[in-house]
């Protein structure tokens, strides 16, 4: 691991104003934590897990962020978005060990969203960086015992 630890914030992009929110958060708490950040976009939650993990196998960095909303909406289409991105992230905080901090919203509807993903109300990107963090400090004590 690096002397400055080295963030990738994965996006999701569906609700774009929300995701702008959860960044400005997020790499507020980066870079008063002394990270180097880098962004990636991807179309939706969905698809944040599998960016980590392509990301992860370059080596190029000690932490990830994951950053997206799912409103629900009439369908089961909800469930499945929220409940299979953050299994695909734990999946690859456990059984790779990677120093992910889970950002992805599931809210009723827009209002919530903008009050979680605003960095002067609840700051759940900031959150997101700021547990994204922990686990890699615990990651470098673990290393160094």
């Amino acid at each position: 691991m690096s002397e400055t630890p080295r963030a990738l914030i994965v996006e999701a992009r569906f609700y774009e104003h929300i995701s702008d929110g959860l960044a400005e958060g997020a790499i507020a708490a980066l870079e008063a934590a002394g990270c180097t950040v880098a962004r990636k976009a991807v179309p939706g939650a969905l698809e944040i897990p599998a960016a980590i993990a392509l990301a992860a196998d370059t080596g190029s960095y000690d932490l990830f962020v994951a950053l997206g909303c799912v409103i629900r909406g009439e369908t089961y289409h909800f469930e499945i978005v929220a409940g299979e991105s953050a299994r695909g992230l734990m999946t690859l905080g456990i059984d790779y060990g990677l120093a992910i901090g889970n950002g992805i919203l599931t809210v009723e509807n827009g209002d919530q969203a903008w009050v979680r993903a605003d960095p002067k109300q609840k700051n759940k990107g900031g959150e997101a960086a700021e547990a994204a963090l922990a686990l890699w400090r615990l990651k470098q004590e673990y290393a160094s015992v």
